[in-house]
């Protein structure tokens, strides 16, 4: 099979990064993830994992991906896929500015663009991540918005997942 790309931005600030998919070590996270393109979403900034940005997306898989190619110390330039029950993201510490509700699944995409990450929430523990992609080109530029985005905020920015 040959390499597959996707673009993630940043929409509002105008930043966009080039992944490929690792089809070879995550091959039903890929094909469920590249099915469903385009996504894109509110984007948040970690408050527990450090040095990583996400979007919060219903489930679009006919099922759920298995754990493949897990990971808890994600590295710059990853990008995982993580399922979370409503009843874990539920609290009001984590500042989503809708409900999460118990009985609801969410998907989380997430790009990790500096080094020091670990998986580890207090609520809920270890939170092993699927690594499904790696940015191979604009991590820099893309890394300089996520602080940005960091410091100043992420209201009114979203996140953007499409086929290069």
């Amino acid at each position: 099979m040959a390499d597959r790309y996707i673009e993630v931005s940043l929409v509002k600030r105008d930043v966009t990064c080039t992944a490929r998919l690792l089809d070879d070590r995550a091959p039903i996270t890929c094909a469920a993830v590249w099915d469903s393109l385009p996504l894109a979403g509110d984007v948040y900034h970690a408050k527990y994992a450090r040095n990583e940005i996400y979007a919060l997306f219903p489930p679009f898989a006919a099922t759920e991906p298995p754990l493949e190619n897990p990971t808890i110390t994600p590295i710059p330039g990853d990008l995982c896929y993580f399922t979370f029950a409503g009843a874990e993201l539920g609290t009001k510490a984590y500042g989503y500015d809708r409900e999460v509700r118990a009985g609801t699944t969410l998907v989380d995409l997430a790009l990790f663009y500096e080094r020091n990450n670990l998986l580890l929430n207090g609520d809920v523990g270890w939170v092993p991540g699927i690594v499904w992609g790696q940015v191979v080109d604009g991590l820099e530029t893309m890394a300089e918005a996520c602080n940005d985005l960091w410091r100043s905020g992420a209201a009114g920015e979203s996140l953007s997942f499409r086929r290069a």
